[in-house]
């Protein structure tokens, strides 16, 4: 009996707990991918071509599982949700991606991981706009939302306007220093256009998350409608290649970091990146999955100190402070959302997606029941 009431504590903690366990091991997929592609793209890959292969890899890891898990549940395809896939293959794998590899290449890692920390207040602003979220001010719960918005965007102008002295950390050895030198001299060279770049980058994301936010209403079936997104991310994006980069020698990669680039960014955050935020935009919404954001920027920091020897200022460790409050804030208004949520509205559709009312299951059904991994 002790057993039981055991497991079933831990099954119940492990439901609450999965979607923030699935976002914080998100993030360090994504920091890994700032330091791989920095250092393909430093030795000349073309981002046309690496954002290609790498929804061919997504395409290839992902289709499988699609077709096998989800042949019964997989709806039918018409011509709105085939439009809808054409347009988000073509905001985050052509144009959000695209449009991210040259503000990464022109700045460095660490400033790119910095400016993507407004993704979660362009997308809770959109999320506003579309009605996927709600703010009442009356409650706490929203302004908690709010304010941690705020002091997100805060903490990162502190680290994008303030440097401040920098802070040794690790000492690099003499080859990174100089890797490093040279890569700040470009980046001061070409920051305002890389920041540009970056900005728009982020704008096609968050409206990629909206869309699949929609999206998921007809076609809930997120492993099928990530291999559809990857299928459609290749198409485009081969296209857009094919006009830009009239030299076909752009196609040819080797056994280095531009094929570790490729395989990497394609498995972790495409193909699974895709699944694993469509499952929990489904429960939680687009807002919550990018709240986590933020943690990226702190964990690639200290990767980009230690691999590439990029320097980290006293204006960082600054705003990464206000960035982590904020991010404390708003999943704290979020969770009490969702808390609100299945208290008072169960079995009716919500302000951000439509909850379909499930069968109450024993814990040990729902500790061996389908989850996102984490």
């Amino acid at each position: 009996m002790g057993a039981e009431t055991g497991l079933a504590m831990f099954c119940g903690i492990l439901q609450k707990i999965k979607p923030y366990l699935a976002m914080i091991s998100l993030q360090f997929g994504y920091a890994g991918m700032y330091i791989v592609t920095m250092l393909c793209l430093k030795k000349g890959m073309n981002h046309y071509v690496l954002a290609v292969y790498r929804h061919v890899v997504a395409t290839i890891v992902i289709s499988p599982f699609a077709i096998v898990l989800e042949r019964k549940i997989r709806p039918k395809m018409t011509l709105p949700i085939f439009a809808r896939i054409l347009l988000l293959g073509f905001l985050e794998p052509v144009l959000d991606q695209n449009l991210y590899y040259v503000g990464l290449k022109l700045t460095s890692a660490t400033f790119t991981s910095v400016t993507i920390n407004i993704l979660p207040a362009v997308t809770f602003i959109m999320a506003l706009i579309f009605r996927l979220e709600s703010v009442n001010l009356k409650k706490i719960r929203s302004i908690a939302k709010v304010a941690g918005t705020l002091v997100t965007i805060g903490g990162a102008m502190v680290m994008t306007l303030y440097k401040g002295p920098i802070v040794e950390i690790f000492h690099g050895h003499g080859s990174h220093a100089a890797h490093s030198s040279s890569s700040s001299e470009s980046a001061d060279q070409h920051w305002v256009l890389g920041t540009l770049m970056l900005l728009g980058s982020i704008v096609g994301w968050s409206g990629f998350f909206i869309l699949q936010s929609f999206t998921l209403r007809k076609y809930p079936a997120e492993l099928s409608l990530t291999a559809l997104i990857c299928v459609a991310g290749t198409v485009e994006g081969s296209i857009v290649t094919l006009i830009m980069e009239r030299d076909f020698s752009v196609w040819v990669i080797g056994w280095d970091s531009r094929l570790l680039a490729a395989v990497y960014t394609g498995v972790i955050c495409s193909g699974l990146a895709y699944y694993i935020q469509g499952v929990v935009i489904r429960e939680r919404g687009p807002v919550f999955v990018t709240s986590f954001t933020p943690l990226c920027m702190i964990i690639t920091a200290f990767l980009g100190s230690v691999v590439l020897a990029e320097q980290i200022h006293l204006g960082s460790i600054i705003g990464a402070i206000f960035i982590v409050m904020g991010l404390y804030l708003v999943v704290w208004g979020k969770a009490k959302d969702h808390l609100n949520k299945l208290t008072s509205q169960k079995g009716s559709a919500d302000t951000e997606l439509p909850i379909t009312a499930e069968p109450e299951t024993t814990a040990a059904e729902r500790c061996s029941s389908k989850a996102p991994p984490a």
